[in-house]
């Protein structure tokens, strides 16, 4: 049986409340810790890379972009920037 099915097995039976917590615990717990490696990874090469002209604000943005680039990846930018355009847009006098 997987843990899936002792949980579910557990929780039909509901005579063992310790070990219904211990799987709810378990279930909780990450497999990995590579996006935390990662987030500090990336974090620190834009650290060494930009350092001394960069904000707060924008190294967290940029981190988070870094971190987040699978879903980055399908979102369609062609909008945001049509309309990043037309709300700057320079005028000529």
């Amino acid at each position: 049986m997987s843990a899936i099915e002792i949980f579910g097995h557990v929780r039909e039976v509901d005579c063992y409340p310790s070990i219904s917590i211990a799987y709810r615990i378990l279930f909780t717990v990450p497999v990995t810790v590579a996006s935390a490696e990662r987030s500090f990874s990336k974090l620190k090469l834009l650290k060494n890379y930009l350092r001394s002209t960069m904000t707060q604000e924008r190294l967290n943005g940029l981190a988070t972009l870094c971190i987040e680039k699978k879903l980055l990846d399908d979102i369609d930018i062609d909008p945001i920037i049509s309309d990043f355009a037309l709300r700057n847009v320079r005028r000529n006098f």
